[in-house]
């Protein structure tokens, strides 16, 4: 799919905007990428121009919500097909995304990229082939290729989301040649495609399932079994589990987790927010 490579806009953005064209300024230095890098606008007073192209100035947008270029106008990245999936903006620069406002990436406390970037860590990708089960806007892909991953077959069942990836510049194209076809990105529900994974042909895992209620069946034996079965030995896992509240919910995911786990094959230990696990 291809990447979007127009201005994506804020409401800061477009605040922001309008305050240098009403003061008189003739250009604008800034980020219209969501913080990756930033360069100058020119400000006409009823049209700006980034990269050779004019747009016209927006009309007020909404607080949390990403604009883009789509040929008419700046229109919100977000889709409804039978959910709401949406691009949230972040104070850190990478965005993160919502299901039916859900938030799906850690984003308080530290940037979504970064929160990745240690995860990612614990399974130390160097030289290896990581399997990415759920691949999302792609923060774990983008922290394994730095990291010096030698390939990572990623997955996303989601059409909604990997729509999202090729507005999101902070999302890693496969096609990219800084990539060097390092990066294969697959449009399949990992819970039926590793059927097809040959067995210990994967050297890391980095699993990261929506919650137990939205895909129970990636948290199940069955699928863990075969995590077990595609792994080389001494192979390490990251699982997210998240950090449910067992007062509420009555449920104690990670253990769970663990066990299911260690039943397949693994040795399991609690780590950040989730479970390391290594193939025995």
């Amino acid at each position: 799919m291809t990447h979007y490579s127009g201005p994506l806009l804020t409401r800061s953005d477009a605040d922001t905007l309008h305050t240098a064209r009403d003061t008189g300024a003739s250009e604008w230095n800034g980020s219209l990428n969501l913080g990756l890098s930033s360069g100058t606008a020119q400000l006409l007073s009823d049209r700006w121009q980034w990269r050779g192209i004019s747009y016209p100035y927006p009309a007020k947008l909404k607080d949390r919500t990403i604009y883009y270029w789509d040929g008419n106008g700046f229109a919100p990245v977000s889709r409804f097909a039978g959910s709401l999936i949406k691009l949230v903006p972040t104070d850190w620069g990478a965005p993160t995304f919502e299901i039916d406002g859900i938030k799906m990436l850690v984003t308080s406390r530290i940037s979504p990229v970064e929160d990745a970037r240690h995860k990612v860590a614990l399974i130390e990708p160097r030289g290896k082939r990581v399997l990415d089960t759920c691949g999302g806007l792609g923060y774990f892909a983008v922290c394994c290729l730095e990291g010096g991953a030698a390939h990572v077959d990623s997955y996303e069942k989601n059409p909604s989301v990997l729509w999202l990836r090729t507005l999101n510049p902070w999302s890693p194209d496969p096609d990219a040649p800084e990539n060097g076809g390092r990066l294969q990105l697959t449009h399949a529900d990992i819970s039926e495609a590793i059927i097809g994974i040959a067995d210990a042909s994967i050297d890391a895992v980095l699993h990261d399932p929506p919650r137990f209620g939205i895909a129970g069946e990636l948290y199940s034996q069955v699928f863990y079994d075969h995590l077990a079965r595609v792994l080389r030995k001494r192979g390490r896992l990251f699982h997210y589990t998240g950090s449910p509240n067992r007062l509420t919910s009555g449920r104690d995911v990670p253990r769970e987790v663990s066990k299911r786990l260690e039943k397949a094959g693994f040795k399991c230990q609690l780590a950040l927010d989730g479970v390391l696990a290594t193939r025995r």
